[in-house]
């Protein structure tokens, strides 16, 4: 939502086109891609990142593949980086709705351009937020299988952070062959994210009607 409301703010269009444009790239590209790209930062003897540690900082190169501890915040940042801009073109829709007349009244008011995002923009943001939260909440129990096993190169050294239930199923479908586990499972996530919409939706509609899924 930030990302969408700093692109807005932007005057030059042509400049907003072109950052939103570089942030929308990444999402077309594969998490194969991405595992590679990543792999090329994080080798332990060609790697960008331990090349700058080792010959800039008198540092030993860090065995990222075999450090649990690391990945977690590489694997939030690798999905912030490859979904932002996909995830910002609903806001930066529901931005460009909004009449511009309430702006310009608030702006003959003396109100500054942060005010106005405050007490306007996100205000009117707040319903297309309820109902991508909803949505979200559906899938909560589903990881993105790219991210957590492409991503890590199936390292079983970081299974301890990178097995989900994506993963976990895959393995053991592909090493025990059980294929009633692998549909309990998908079973289990899509009975669990029916109830968790269901009973949120529920909550947000008894508190607003407006802002809620059905």
């Amino acid at each position: 939502m930030f990302v969408a409301i700093a692109i807005n703010e932007l005057k030059n269009r042509y400049t907003a086109k072109f950052y939103h444009s570089c942030m929308f790239l990444p999402y077309f590209l594969s998490w194969v891609v991405v595992s590679y790209l990543a792999y090329a930062f994080l080798n332990v003897e060609r790697g960008f990142i331990n090349n700058v540690l080792v010959n800039y900082f008198n540092r030993e190169a860090i065995y990222w593949y075999n450090e649990p501890k690391y990945w977690p915040f590489i694997i939030v940042g690798a999905n912030f980086w490859k979904g932002t801009g996909y995830s910002s073109i609903v806001y930066l829709s529901a931005i460009m709705g909004i009449d511009k007349e309430l702006y310009e009244a608030a702006e003959v008011d003396g109100a500054t351009k942060w005010y106005q995002i405050r007490k306007i923009t996100i205000p009117l943001l707040t319903a297309i937020m309820s109902v991508l939260i909803l949505m979200g909440l559906g899938g909560i129990f589903r990881g993105n299988f790219g991210l957590f096993y492409q991503l890590p190169l199936n390292s079983g050294a970081l299974f301890r952070v990178t097995n989900v239930i994506d993963t976990y199923v895959y393995r053991a479908l592909m090493t025990m062959g059980d294929i009633g586990m692998s549909s309990a499972a998908g079973f289990y996530q899509s009975i669990v994210g029916f109830i968790l919409v269901f009973v949120s939706n529920l909550i947000v509609r008894r508190v607003d009607e407006s802002k809620s899924l059905f």
